[in-house]
């Protein structure tokens, strides 16, 4: 019964158009006053101490790093690089972006940063080259979602606070399917550039690919140091991000020069705004998931699930359906806050290892990202190309159907996300 007025209250401020971190907050008031006994000294204590975790300062670093990369030149260089490799194929500067999506996804940590980046870029010169606005339109906005699942990525970071789950096991755990969804997502624009005779380009000469590298090698290479330096034991995770964020803005600042410190105060303000945003939902959700856990209910989720004989499949086919639907409504940091807490411990009394639920979220986030009516990519490439959101519903769809198809793959073949963390030995 409970479980049932909580979920009311949540749905009907939601559907009222408030946003989810109120409407959490407010549910959460709301229950307490009016259905609950507990003490709300107990809650004041939760409210600190849910958010009293050491990973959650990896947020801020991780959003003020994609920033600077985002206003530094770092993604113009990679573009060139990208399109110097595959531009020779059929797709040539879709393909680039793939790539390009890719490799601005292992510096970021954020889907709209990778959007933003390499699609203000590339967008206006595949249309030049000839290029259907619907084509590029499909490839930057279905490929910026990779900036979620390939490390680092401040969705997983959110998942671990949530359920306290390794954040270094997560970030490895994310490589081999974040690649094969890269190599996925290219596929599909050869395939489509090749079925419509799109233009190519002429091939680079290994003197060019190398010069392309040369000049893109100082971004490229914090992917080494905050993968290899988590891999290797010299920072957690959380330094990790500190260090991204300093070596971004030296990259930017003083190794490009694409950005004056003028520039800096702008950049520091937006990622502060960003943060604040984001923490604020996650102080509200660790009230909700306080709540839920108070009252017992994924607890009673768990026990009726297995009561009736629900197994590992049924239970991952629900999760699934769920956050897809739940991707209709909501963006990707609320879904996992909120979800999170409450599906990991049926997850764990039906032994689904928790870095695999993690990685299936993600997954299912990078989904709703791409399709409406809030898929967050899809407003960001509106705004980059001025199409409306029902035309690029229409543009993303030969490439979420196979995100679909591989959120399926991931679901169900959980060694494709737990072989390299094992191989690491971090589990």
């Amino acid at each position: 019964m409970n479980a049932a007025i909580i979920f009311l209250i949540l749905t009907l401020l939601m559907v009222s158009g408030m946003p989810v971190s109120i409407a959490l907050g407010l549910t959460v008031l709301s229950f307490l006053f009016g259905f609950t006994e507990v003490p709300l000294e107990s809650v004041a204590l939760k409210l600190f101490t849910g958010i009293e975790k050491f990973e959650i300062m990896a947020i801020p670093f991780f959003i003020l790093a994609g920033n600077f990369l985002t206003h530094g030149g770092v993604a113009k260089r990679m573009i060139n690089f990208a399109t110097a490799m595959v531009g020779h194929w059929h797709g040539g500067l879709g393909l680039g972006g793939v790539l390009a999506c890719a490799l601005f996804a292992a510096v970021s940590g954020s889907s709209p940063a990778t959007v933003v980046a390499i699609g203000s870029i590339l967008l206006p010169a595949m249309a030049k080259a000839g290029f259907p606005k619907r084509f590029g339109a499909g490839v930057i906005t279905t490929s910026g979602a990779l900036g979620i699942l390939i490390p680092p990525s401040i969705v997983m970071v959110m998942y671990a606070v949530a359920t306290n789950t390794s954040v270094g096991a997560l970030f490895m755990a994310g490589v081999v399917p974040g690649l094969m969804l890269a190599a996925i997502l290219g596929g599909v624009t050869w395939w489509r550039a090749r079925k419509n005779n799109y233009p190519r380009l002429p091939k680079a000469s290994w003197a060019q690919r190398w010069d392309a590298f040369r000049k893109s090698m100082w971004g490229l290479f914090l992917i080494v140091v905050v993968m290899g330096g988590i891999y290797s034991g010299i920072f957690t995770p959380t330094e990790a991000a500190a260090m991204s964020a300093v070596y971004a803005f030296v990259v930017a600042v003083f190794i490009y020069k694409d950005m004056g410190l003028k520039d800096v105060p702008k950049v520091l303000l937006s990622s502060a705004n960003m943060s604040a945003m984001l923490l604020y939902i996650i102080t509200n959700a660790a009230l909700f998931s306080f709540i839920m856990a108070n009252e017992g209910i994924p607890q009673a989720m768990a026990d009726w699930m297995l009561g009736n004989g629900l197994g590992v499949i049924s239970f991952l086919l629900m999760v699934n359906v769920i956050l897809l639907l739940a991707g209709n409504f909501m963006e990707p940091s609320s879904i996992m806050l909120i979800f999170a807490p409450i599906m990991f411990p049926i997850a764990m009394q039906l032994g689904i290892d928790p870095i695999h639920l993690g990685i299936l979220m993600v997954v299912n986030m990078e989904v709703g990202m791409c399709h409406p009516p809030v898929g967050l990519n899809l407003y960001v490439a509106s705004g980059i190309t001025k199409m409306g959101i029902t035309e690029l519903t229409v543009a993303v769809w030969p490439w979420l159907l196979s995100m679909l198809g591989f959120l399926v793959l991931v679901t169900y073949w959980p060694g494709l996300s737990l072989w390299l963390p094992r191989a690491l030995g971090m589990m």
